[in-house]
């Protein structure tokens, strides 16, 4: 056996790494996938763009089946919820939001994956979340990622030490700022100039900061792939992840006949410390009314 490659986690990679460990380390994930028939729904999705000839405007699939999610969270606050627990004290407390702040994975122009937060999504029309994603895809393409990135990491560090973990921030330190593994940042000039840009034109550590519940489009990466995510992690302090899986046709049973429709898998993975099924069932109820009745999405435009 011969070594082809070895590579160096980058700071994204870092940050991911960290995160996800953590995650299976600290939470029991109960996961759930719950299937809508999309049939209608997706036609009700071409209506919005009828007349829109600026491909930059159009509302895409993704953005409506986040309105979707959000709507859904409306009705199940618990799910939209930080949770601060101790295990040691056995004391536990979930702080819920009156916001929908979006924890969402897009790609970015260099081809990496970072998680972007889209701030106070469930009082936005289809429109402004529109507008929003857009804005941050252009202010990422005028962003060092290994400089702001390494800002969230920092203040990550700083607040660990606020709550007493000095061990862990040195070690933090070490990790990211010595030999082979220190993680790239800007100096001198390059710093200087960088950071010049108007924080309306790049992203900032505001952006990439902790949102109230993380929404990943897994169908938008393969579309082809035909299943659903059975398990995905939920990053501290958030106590659900959801991954909206790619469109496909099943079987489907209706008036005791089975005929083709078009299923569109919602895999939603809750922290069972915090959350019990019964407290997820007022978010399915809420989207089995959206999806028996899809022109309701002609209204969020």
């Amino acid at each position: 056996m011969s070594l082809t490659k070895s590579t160096h986690f980058g700071i994204a990679r870092k940050i991911v790494s960290n995160m996800t460990a953590e995650s299976w380390e600290q939470i029991p994930h109960a996961g759930l996938v719950y299937e809508p028939e999309v049939t209608e729904f997706l036609k009700e999705c071409k209506k919005l763009n009828e007349g829109c000839t600026d491909k930059s405007k159009k509302i895409t699939i993704n953005t409506v089946m986040i309105k979707v999610i959000c709507e859904g969270l409306k009705e199940a606050p618990k799910m939209n919820a930080h949770l601060e627990f101790n295990r040691k004290l056995v004391r536990g407390c979930l702080h819920e939001f009156d916001h929908v702040d979006v924890s969402m994975p897009m790609m970015l122009p260099n081809g990496e994956m970072m998680t972007i937060n889209m701030h106070d999504m469930g009082s936005k029309t289809l429109t402004e979340m529109t507008e929003t994603i857009n804005d941050s895809i252009r202010r990422a393409k005028n962003t060092d990622m290994n400089e702001v990135m390494f800002e969230v990491s920092l203040d990550n560090t700083m607040q660990g030490l606020k709550k007493g973990k000095i061990l862990q921030a040195i070690r933090r330190l070490y990790g990211s700022k010595t030999g082979k593994h220190k993680v790239k940042t800007l100096s001198g000039k390059a710093k200087k100039e960088y950071y010049s840009i108007p924080t309306t034109e790049r992203l900032t550590k505001h952006d990439i900061e902790q949102g109230t519940i993380t929404i990943s489009n897994l169908g938008s990466v393969y579309r082809e792939y035909r299943g659903a995510c059975t398990l995905l992690e939920i990053i501290p302090p958030q106590v659900v992840a959801i991954a909206i899986n790619s469109a496909q046709q099943k079987p489907i049973v209706e008036n005791g006949e089975v005929k083709v429709g078009t299923v569109m898998p919602l895999s939603i993975c809750m922290d069972h410390k915090a959350l019990d099924y019964g407290d997820i069932v007022p978010f399915f109820k809420k989207l089995d009314e959206i999806f028996a009745n899809p022109s309701v999405i002609q209204e969020w435009k």
